[in-house]
């Protein structure tokens, strides 16, 4: 007699081919998944090694405009309005959505579908200019930093990169355009900052805010990958160097008034920044100003040259190094550098040149926090007092308190001093609100949307109405 009948071999044949088809599927999974995570991080890869790229060049921007203002700082009042004029023709020539901080190109293109206008606002052909174009900026002594750019250059090298291998037919299913544009940007200021948490909280406080983000695991390993790739190649030394101060007695008052002043001159620097610079000109005037962008930056460039002879050049560049200065506790021979500085930057911005905001914010901040320090005839540590007001001031500008309170911790090491940045900068931020309602990033983004789809518009009708195109 057999020891199996028919039907028991056919059943148990049955369920071995079940377990290969379960287990292959698995299998399956398992590679699909390893491959998207293979793709993230060379992604991750790429914005990490063109951010350092892009610091380098920006290092050696400003180690040569202090250079030639050393030698000759008269021709500030030559190069900067010729140059930033230059700047902006070469921007409107060649890479109009280039222009500014970045930042609010990349919240745009999150609250856009995907198509050519979502593409147009993060399109690696143009924003890659940016590179070059604040290069130049920062040469000639313009108060811009090189953090939102990086924003935007990491969107548009990851949303390139993320499509380039779609076109290869390889199967990316978590991989949809807002969340690789949104990886990629704060991928971007991770590395730019050397900060990877930062980048987490910025992408979840800033770019998150009212678009359609699906916060899966892939971005923020994308993130956290870009951020921990420039600790890696670089080490983890915070950008401001380590802060040595500590709390003061009664700290809670001091917190608040540093948070109150912050907010109230970053307020109106986010109001007068969304304003632009018809603000200064009678109503008359405005249509003239804005009809003539080239005119307007020589004048802007002008303006910023005064500054710069006034301020014995601290204004010109990031102002990284009057902020490090004035974080170790040393002073700044020029009184006012702080308001000199939010000046600096309002007129770099209005010249419509790709540039930052995020480093001369924090400088601007760490101004009014040594003009603080020197109104209460320096009763108490001046360092604490600068890193407070850097952190309540990049707040009160961009309304994001948690990313402006971890960015200070992480670029200066201030890990104790983390409630205490909080609570300034949300205190700046409420106080902001007063004189910016809207936050000015968004206020910008909604500008930027409206200018692509109206472009987008304009390039199908004439596509449409051009000989030789064919009706669908």
């Amino acid at each position: 007699m057999s020891d199996s009948s028919p039907s028991t071999l056919r059943a148990v044949s049955a369920r071995m081919r079940r377990i290969l088809r379960r287990k292959l599927h698995q299998a399956a999974r398992l590679s699909r998944k390893s491959v998207e995570l293979g793709v993230l991080l060379g992604g991750a890869a790429l914005v990490s090694l063109v951010s350092l790229g892009f610091a380098q060049l920006a290092d050696l921007a400003l180690e040569w405009n202090a250079a030639w203002i050393a030698r000759s700082g008269w021709l500030a009042f030559i190069l900067l309005p010729f140059g930033l004029a230059a700047i902006r023709w070469l921007t409107l020539r060649l890479a109009p959505n280039a222009s500014g901080s970045g930042i609010p190109q990349v919240i745009g293109a999150l609250s856009l579908p995907p198509g050519p206008s979502q593409y147009s606002l993060v399109s690696l052909r143009q924003t890659v200019w940016k590179i070059p174009l604040t290069f130049l900026g920062l040469l000639a002594g313009a108060s811009i930093g090189r953090e939102g750019p990086s924003v935007q250059v990491g969107a548009a090298l990851m949303l390139a990169w993320g499509r380039f291998w779609k076109n290869r037919r390889l199967s990316l299913r978590g991989f949809h355009n807002n969340e690789l544009i949104a990886a990629g940007a704060a991928g971007g200021l991770a590395a730019a900052f050397n900060a990877p948490l930062a980048g987490v909280i910025f992408a979840i406080e800033e770019l998150g805010r009212g678009t359609a983000l699906r916060w899966q695991r892939l971005v923020l390993i994308g993130v956290l990958a870009s951020g921990f790739m420039v600790v890696a190649v670089v080490g983890n030394n915070p950008y401001f160097g380590v802060f040595a101060g500590g709390s003061l007695p009664r700290m809670v008052g001091w917190v608040l008034l540093c948070g109150a002043v912050n907010g109230v001159l970053g307020g109106i620097f986010g109001r007068l920044l969304g304003k632009g610079p018809t603000v200064l000109v009678p109503g008359r005037w405005r249509s003239a100003v804005r009809a003539h962008p080239l005119a307007t930056a020589f004048v802007m460039g002008l303006i910023l040259a005064a500054l710069g002879l006034l301020m014995g050049g601290a204004t010109y560049g990031t102002g990284y190094g009057a902020a490090a200065q004035l974080l170790a506790g040393h002073e700044i021979d020029h009184h006012g550098f702080g308001l000199a500085k939010l000046a600096a930057t309002l007129a770099s911005y209005w010249a419509g040149i790709p540039g930052g905001i995020f480093t001369p914010a924090l400088t601007v901040g760490a101004g009014v926090g040594e003009s603080v320090w020197r109104v209460m005839d320096g009763v108490v540590d001046q360092r604490t007092l600068v890193l407070l007001s850097m952190a309540a001031f990049l707040a009160a500008a961009t309304q994001a308190p948690l990313t402006a309170s971890v960015v200070v911790m992480e670029m200066t090491g201030s890990q104790p001093m983390l409630f205490w940045l909080l609570l300034a900068s949300l205190s700046a931020s409420l106080v902001s609100r007063q004189f910016c309602p809207h936050a000015f990033y968004h206020l910008a983004a909604g500008r930027f949307r409206r200018q692509a789809i109206v472009e987008t518009g304009r390039a199908a009708k004439a596509a449409a109405v051009s000989p030789g195109t064919s009706t669908p």
